[in-house]
């Protein structure tokens, strides 16, 4: 290992077993809709502790079929929170429902449950939950809010396969249309790929025709029931996910390992826990709180507020080390400015965490040299 060698932002965990499996089904000649797709979804289903669990081609299309599931649709309003990945939001356009955004809480960064209770309209069908980067929405008292306005809930599990909320539970595992995604940086890949947990069996039903171009069920005609969509996951991409489920424990202990690296590192240049120290300095990601517990997916900190953060993106850079600004706020992208008026200073405490986010390289098997080259690199662009 080089000294001068890149440090990548993410790098998937793949090895001999993902191999054998994919080359099982080049072998098959069952590419598509074969038994490697039933097998992951069963496989995953089990995992996260449901009744049955829907492959599909990406964690955005499976936010469109549950987006669907749900009913939701042209002049129908969804409360939901700009930090985000731009797709949990742009899913919710794909049916003509509006999103309607609410300010985050400052140390979970998730939707914050008062600000969603003052957003609910008469056009308001339901509320949109992310779990962001791997920490647990409060999906209770969402839910709570839901039930008392007669709402639905769908939660965005996209960032958070291995999350516990905090009443204990499995995120995906509440009973809400809950969707995953497994791009190459996820905790766990087939390159591309998502995973939809639907709501009852007549939604998965309706979800594995969708993601069919709306065929009927068995294919053994050329029969379709439904308008759908050609959202399929190739047995290939399963074959990847199963391997991968196999290990996941393994690399998800592995992502907790190095963040508590970093914490360890980062608290001696003087970063604190949110809402511990001076708000304007270091801050670090949000630990396990309660019952609640991160699933590592991302580790970003929050820069002091007098440092550029541009500037510590390019001594990072120099150093050979990716960096990158983590997240921008959906509301301020130029489609939603223009669509529904949104300007800077809608949402102060979505906005405020990103623009100081600076996500650091962060994957399971990260080499310790690595981490001591990151963090020494940071010190010195930050001057400590």
């Amino acid at each position: 290992m080089s000294a001068t060698e890149r440090i990548p932002l993410a790098r998937p965990v793949l090895g001999e077993r993902e191999e054998e499996l994919v080359l099982e089904v080049l072998r098959s000649g069952m590419l598509s809709l074969g038994p490697k797709l039933a097998e992951f979804e069963g496989l995953f289903a089990e995992r996260i502790g449901v009744d049955d669990a829907v492959a599909v081609s990406s964690g955005t299309t499976a936010l469109h079929l549950a987006v669907r599931e749900l009913g939701w649709a042209a002049g129908d309003e969804v409360v939901t929170t700009p930090l985000s990945f731009v797709a949990s939001s742009n899913s919710l356009l794909y049916e003509d429902v509006r999103p309607v955004f609410c300010d985050v809480d400052s140390e979970t960064l998730t939707l914050d449950p008062a600000l969603a209770a003052t957003a609910v309209r008469e056009a308001t069908a339901g509320v949109l939950a992310v779990h962001i980067f791997g920490y647990p929405a409060a999906i209770a008292e969402l839910e709570s809010l839901a039930q008392q306005r007669g709402l639905s809930v769908l939660e965005d599990c996209a960032q958070a396969l291995g999350t516990i909320d905090a009443e204990g539970r499995v995120a995906g595992s509440r009973g809400n249309p809950a969707t995953f995604a497994f791009y190459a940086n996820k905790q766990l890949t087939t390159g591309e790929g998502g995973m939809l947990v639907p709501g009852s069996e007549a939604a998965a039903a309706v979800a594995r025709s969708e993601r069919n171009q709306g065929r009927a069920p068995e294919m053994k005609v050329m029969a379709h029931e439904r308008i759908g969509f050609n959202y399929r996951l190739t047995d290939v991409a399963a074959a990847l996910g199963i391997a991968q489920l196999e290990r996941l424990d393994s690399m998800l202990a592995a992502r907790a390992a190095l963040a508590a690296g970093y914490e360890e590192r980062l608290s001696a240049l003087g970063a604190a826990d949110p809402g511990v120290g001076d708000p304007d300095d270091l801050v670090l990601p949000l630990a396990d709180r309660g019952a609640a517990r991160r699933s590592w997916f991302v580790y970003i900190v929050r820069l002091p507020t007098d440092v550029d953060r541009d500037a510590v993106i390019a001594a990072l850079d120099g150093d050979g080390i990716d960096a990158r600004p983590y997240l921008p706020c959906i509301h301020l992208f130029e489609p939603y400015r223009e669509r529904f008026g949104h300007r800077e200073g809608d949402f102060p405490v979505a906005e405020g965490f990103s623009r100081r986010a600076l996500a650091l390289p962060f994957y399971p098997g990260m080499p310790e040299e690595f981490l001591e080259r990151v963090v020494g690199s940071l010190r010195v662009a930050l001057r400590r």
